[in-house]
């Protein structure tokens, strides 16, 4: 490819006009802008849990998986890098996880908790939990359709409340943060 047109030739030198590819920059480009995530593809539900905490996603996100680990609860997937937490489903009465989608006796009981820790302004993390139940079991449906928040009175968001209150006495909360929903 030149700069110059065909009958500017006779009467101006042209430049070699070139567009410098290196191999390394378009693996380092594709590497740096690589969209793999361990997030769901789905968003957290309008009614979980909202609150702002005094510390960057990077520090809130593994005290997250301490605190729920010392709930009993197994943490099915964390990743401190992408801020994301979500436990097995646990049934409250027998105070058991289980694994898998098919393998819960008793469903009305049991409440999966997902975290999700998002960057607010420099320092600190706009944390959404989110406390589901699955009211029945399809093979046919993906699980998330089946999901439901909740009520406040359920055992399972009694879980999700005193771990948001961990959190709060242990980063605290910004004085001018928003109120959650």
């Amino acid at each position: 490819m030149r700069n110059g047109s065909e009958r500017s030739r006779a009467t101006s030198v042209t430049q070699p006009f070139r567009i410098p590819h290196s191999p390394f920059r378009i693996v380092f480009l594709l590497a740096a802008c690589t969209p793999v995530t361990t997030r769901p593809d789905f968003l957290p539900d309008p009614q979980a849990s909202r609150l702002v905490l005094d510390a960057p996603p990077a520090r809130v996100t593994p005290e997250i998986a301490v605190l729920v680990a010392a709930e009993s609860l197994q943490v099915e997937r964390v990743n401190v890098r992408d801020g994301y937490v979500e436990t097995a489903w646990y049934d409250t009465r027998s105070r058991r996880s289980f694994r898998g989608a098919g393998d819960v006796p008793d469903l009305a009981g049991t409440v999966k908790i997902r975290c999700w820790a998002d960057p607010y302004v420099p320092g600190q993390t706009q944390l959404t939990v989110e406390t589901v139940s699955r009211p029945r079991y399809d093979p046919s449906r993906t699980e998330r359709d089946l999901e439901v928040v909740v009520p406040k009175t359920h055992a399972g968001r009694a879980i999700a409340d005193s771990l948001v209150a961990a959190l709060k006495k242990r980063f605290g909360i910004p004085n001018s943060a928003p109120s959650a929903p």
